[in-house]
């Protein structure tokens, strides 16, 4: 593949009445046609704001169609969309702002503030989303845009949340958008006539690519929610309006406490997905007693981000497990130095493939220790392969501990606690321990409701668990500090001042 045509232009050519997007909030309705004559209005706002082929545009907002016309903007000049974090203060943006060179900041209203500050002194442009922006593209003329976008040019940045150092900006690529659209497609069953939600924050991997953008370029429906509303989103399944989702682990735990889950009838989505962390087999054993096989997945932001995705006919069987790679990308479990170890071994997961990052945003550096010698990609997540190929990962590297000479891999005893009535979820840390090396430190939110004290939990580690493996602290906590993706964000927990 050289190039990827112009996707929205293709499909108001193909199906100009077809519904793109949906707007829950405001209820509008926005089809092909005119989500490409929008975009292609778009296109000439951004020209004239004085944005030309490799300039950055950076975007703070909530979920909006904007944003992906925005996006498809920036793909017919060949700029580079930068999606900007809004839960970040504007101390935080600055640097990113900069890294990435923006010339033009566009906000939401509820981000006017954070916006106006972190761009400050950088010479950027800035353009309200709900000020002039839709006055201004309106008044426009189409832009004619680039026919063709070249597969391996940089469409997007996403930067990491920086939780192991600076923020780095993974490029995204044209190709790497065709192929997920094509692994998600394999995975799922997408189809034209499928519909799903757009709620996962924009400026992470999943609120582009899982599954809004696959979906568009199937000519399918996106509604858009500006962020997670778990009633909202039942309603959506009651009304028999969606038919594939994602979601994060801690967005499958909201939705269960929900009051409208019990008479939810979840068998009117077709597919139910999950990815972003690791998924307690709790979770998938409750949906699955209501009918929804829900498919957990793995993959990253450096691969696209699909790589992984359980089928559905085997989600039940080999539970636990993220399933097979699909069609354009391959995995190897192997030594961090890429050599391939035995079936059922644990080691680093490792991709190859059309799909992937070229690396990082100026950072060369980084993006040399992102592969291997032959070419893979490293993800840093550690896994074991069983006899049928189904993969099982077992969390980060650097997450796993050793508790007197034994490997402890913290996503096995969470996992454990999980499936205890009275937790809601777990996150275990390894901590300093004089007679074993290191220990493992529990924190634990307990379901409303229900108490459980450390003894008990103890217990129920200890009959499910070596001995090795069960923690020896124990931090009660009402919610864990989380990325925009619902990861919980491990360094930040908790040290313990003494044993339980």
């Amino acid at each position: 593949m050289r190039f990827l045509t112009d996707i929205p232009a293709r499909r108001a050519a193909i199906n100009p009445g077809g519904t793109a997007f949906i707007d829950l909030m405001t209820d509008e309705s926005v089809s092909f046609a005119q989500f490409d004559d929008r975009a292609g209005r778009a296109t000439t706002l951004l020209a004239e704001a004085g944005i030309g082929f490799g300039d950055r545009v950076a975007i703070l907002c909530r979920n909006r169609v904007e944003f992906f016309e925005i996006l498809f903007a920036c793909a017919r000049l060949g700029a580079i969309l930068v999606p900007l974090n809004w839960r970040m203060p504007a101390a935080e943006l600055v640097p990113l702002i900069a890294d990435c060179a923006a010339k033009l900041v566009l906000f939401g209203a509820e981000d006017e503030a954070v916006a106006n500050d972190a761009a400050k002194g950088s010479g950027a442009v800035l353009i309200g989303l709900d000020a002039d922006y839709a006055a201004r593209r309106d008044a426009s003329a189409r832009h004619p845009g680039r026919a063709e976008w070249p597969a391996d040019e940089t469409w997007y940045l996403i930067y990491t949340s920086g939780t192991t150092g600076r923020p780095k900006g993974v490029i995204q690529t044209y190709a790497m958008a065709h192929v997920n659209y094509i692994n998600i497609a394999q995975a799922t069953g997408l189809r034209g006539t499928h519909a799903t939600l757009n709620f996962l924050p924009l400026f992470h991997t999943a609120g582009i690519n899982l599954h809004t953008l696959p979906v568009f370029f199937a000519g399918g429906t996106n509604y858009v929610l500006p962020g997670f509303d778990p009633g909202a989103l039942l309603a959506l399944v009651n009304a028999g309006k969606m038919d594939i989702f994602i979601g994060v682990p801690a967005v499958y735990r909201e939705l269960t406490l929900h009051p409208d889950f019990q008479t939810a009838d979840l068998t009117k989505v077709r597919h139910w997905a999950c990815g972003g962390a690791p998924l307690p087999d709790i979770l998938v054993q409750t949906f699955a007693k209501r009918g929804a096989i829900v498919c957990n997945g793995f993959g990253m932001t450096e691969t696209g981000p699909t790589a992984f995705l359980s089928d559905p006919a085997y989600a039940l069987e080999k539970i636990g497990s993220v399933g097979r790679t699909w069609l354009l990308t391959e995995a190897r479990i192997a030594t961090p130095e890429g050599q391939p170890v035995p079936r059922g071994e644990t080691g680093e997961i490792q991709f190859h493939g059309p799909g992937l990052t070229p690396g990082y945003w100026n950072r060369p550096e980084e993006t040399a220790k992102l592969f291997t010698a032959d070419g893979w990609l490293k993800s840093g997540d550690l896994g074991r392969e069983d006899a049928d190929g189904f993969v099982y990962v077992a969390g980060r590297i650097k997450e796993m501990y050793i508790s007197g000479g034994e490997n402890v891999y913290p996503a096995e005893v969470e996992n454990v606690l999980a499936r205890h009535p009275a937790v809601l979820e777990a996150a275990i840390t390894g901590v300093p321990d004089e007679k074993w090396g290191e220990v493992g430190c529990a924190h634990i939110i307990l379901r409303p409701g229900q108490t459980a004290a450390a003894g008990e939990l103890t217990a129920w580690c200890r009959e499910n668990l070596a001995g090795f493996k069960v923690p020896r602290h124990w931090i009660f906590a009402a919610d864990f500090p989380r990325t925009a993706a619902g990861k919980v964000q491990k360094h930040l927990l908790p040290k313990p001042e003494r044993r339980a």
